[in-house]
């Protein structure tokens, strides 16, 4: 692989402590989710970050392929990220994604392409891939 960027982000104290990249773009404190035994403090969560970051990834994704088709997006255009953490039925902590994108201007045939040819391309997904369940829904107007 050629390294077109690389990215360091260091963790302190697991999900009770602090997250923290080299450049300190992010440096932010954690707190675990009442759901998982915590608190819900005032930090942000592993899941929230990662939402984020697929979130914008996804959304990237979506644009390049829309240049690469000369379709046009708006500025509005918009990818909302869910992530669920539960237990299998083994007892397993495990991660589930829905994409919402929002894809305002576009027919429901060209949003679907669009949005199943991002999902091929873009790093997150690639990553995820038969790893969690991820479920894409094309949110269009009205």
């Amino acid at each position: 692989m050629k390294i077109l960027y690389e990215a360091s982000s260091t963790a302190i104290g697991g999900r009770k402590g602090s997250v923290k990249t080299e450049d300190g773009k992010i440096d932010m404190e954690l707190s675990v989710p009442k759901g998982l035994g915590g608190d819900s403090g005032k930090g942000t969560n592993p899941e929230q970050l990662f939402g984020s970051a697929y979130a914008a990834c996804f959304g990237g994704s979506v644009q390049m392929v829309a240049e690469s088709k000369k379709i046009k997006l708006g500025d509005d255009m918009s990818v909302t990220a869910n992530i669920e953490i539960g237990k299998t039925k083994d007892g397993d902590l495990q991660l589930r994604a829905t994409l919402d994108c929002y894809l305002p201007g576009v027919d429901v045939e060209t949003g679907e392409d669009l949005v199943n040819k991002a999902h091929e391309v873009c790093p997150y997904s690639r990553a995820t891939r038969d790893n969690i369940t991820v479920t894409l829904n094309l949110l269009l107007d009205e």
